[in-house]
């Protein structure tokens, strides 16, 4: 009896794993292989370059009045009490408070229409409007300074605080309106069309779907709105002649004259002027961040 053997296939050779590919030399690294002081010092160089202006506002607003000292100590808070009492930067800061939060206010609202009608509306001169949008913000605010006091002159509303808040709302528009028209073509359409099937109207169906949607935009739009009418000075100058009218700007300008300078009193006034600001980009931090990331939202 013949007999046939199984023939056993022969093992495939295993290859060797192919060698880690040589870098050459001089290449660039990684992130990763960066040495972190590569990192930490020139971002250490310039935090020091950054706090040292804090601090010496700090230094000025704290030591005592004729002290040379590089360290303040003994701390006084005669300086704030100065400027906050004597000087009226309570009033101005009242003043300035309200200029700011009634310039946020009538900014969103009024960019948010106009950016809705850009977004979801097609009409002849949309383009020409959009271009001259951006045009006007090429224009500087003193340009229009004499035209404007004549226009609040005629109105009534010269030494009001009314008239700056109306200036300030006008000039912060043009950029307001573009950027809440993008935050809204990033919304889908689908979503208000959704809406209208189920018994919406359009005035319903954006204050339900799209309004919620765009709040780290109107954050974004509103703090800027916020923080450029508190910091700004011209319109403030020479609309408002009454000193219990004037802002916080002003109130600074008038720590200083032709002769002498009080540093105390101006570095503990500026800084009764930024804390607001500090407080709400802290406050708004999260939210600016997405208002600004929001283009990335697919439709």
């Amino acid at each position: 009896m013949i007999t046939k053997e199984a023939t056993v296939p022969a093992p495939t050779p295993v290859s060797a794993p192919p060698a880690p590919e040589q870098r050459p030399r001089g290449s660039n690294r990684s992130w990763d292989e960066v040495p972190r002081w590569q990192i930490y010092l020139p971002l250490s160089v310039y935090l020091v370059f950054t706090l040292i202006p804090f601090y010496w506002i700090l230094l000025f607003a704290l030591r005592p009045a004729g002290s040379t000292s590089l360290v303040p100590w003994p701390m006084t808070f005669d300086h704030f009490d100065k400027v906050w009492t004597q000087r009226s930067f309570g009033t101005y800061f009242q003043n300035s408070l309200l200029v700011g939060v009634a310039t946020l206010v009538m900014t969103t609202v009024v960019a948010l229409a106009g950016g809705y009608a850009l977004a979801r509306f097609d009409f002849k001169i949309k383009q020409g409007f959009m271009l001259a949008l951006l045009c006007s913000q090429f224009v500087p605010g003193a340009l229009l300074l004499v035209p404007l006091f004549e226009i609040f002159a005629e109105l009534k509303m010269i030494n009001s605080l009314g008239s700056v808040i109306l200036a300030e709302t006008v000039f912060q528009l043009p950029l307001s309106i573009i950027l809440i028209s993008n935050f809204i073509k990033n919304v889908p359409y689908s979503l208000e069309e959704a809406a209208w099937v189920d018994g919406c109207n359009r005035l319903t169906a954006f204050r339900i779907v799209v309004l919620p949607l765009l709040r780290p935009g109107l954050i974004a739009v509103g703090s800027f709105a916020f923080v450029h009418s508190w910091n700004h000075f011209l319109f403030a100058l020479m609309f408002l002649n009454n000193q219990d009218k004037q802002t916080i700007p002003v109130g600074l300008n008038t720590l200083m004259s032709a002769d002498s300078v009080d540093l105390g009193a101006l570095a503990a006034g500026g800084i009764i002027a930024a804390v607001p600001v500090v407080i709400v980009f802290a406050f708004i931090q999260k939210w600016l961040i997405t208002g600004f990331s929001a283009g990335a939202v697919k439709g």
